[in-house]
């Protein structure tokens, strides 16, 4: 089994020391993103909206830089600044999944980096 790293310049740059997803044999981790655009590095806006949006974006960018898309993602994990941000995000993340969801946890954190208002990582296959 093979390990390799993944990076994309179509989705932000990992703001700490770690890689936008690592490859382990057919199973692909990507980072937890945020909405941040790619070129700028400045926060898609300021409404939950905007952010995960931008999120999925860069989330699906890193997907298909690991040779990967929506459809073999196994799991996600969705963390929110604010718990009443959560039926939005629901409304908006099931558009991605319209058929056959991964699993999926969503939790509230007391902040997130560059305060963003959601972040989202996934685990998927190739």
């Amino acid at each position: 089994m093979s390990k390799h790293t993944v990076t994309t310049r179509r989705a932000p740059a990992a703001v700490g020391p770690y890689n936008q997803a690592v490859v382990y044999d057919q199973l692909v981790f990507c980072s937890g993103q945020i909405g941040l655009l790619p070129d700028s590095g400045d926060m898609a806006g300021q409404d939950v909206s905007s952010q995960l949006h931008q999120t999925m974006k860069n989330l699906g960018e890193v997907l298909k830089a690991a040779g990967s898309d929506w459809n073999k993602v196994i799991k996600c994990t969705v963390y929110l600044s604010d718990m009443k941000d959560f039926a939005e995000v629901n409304e908006i993340y099931g558009r991605y999944f319209p058929e056959n969801p991964p699993a999926r946890e969503a939790v509230a954190v007391k902040s997130l980096p560059k305060n963003a208002l959601v972040e989202v990582s996934c685990i998927a296959h190739r």
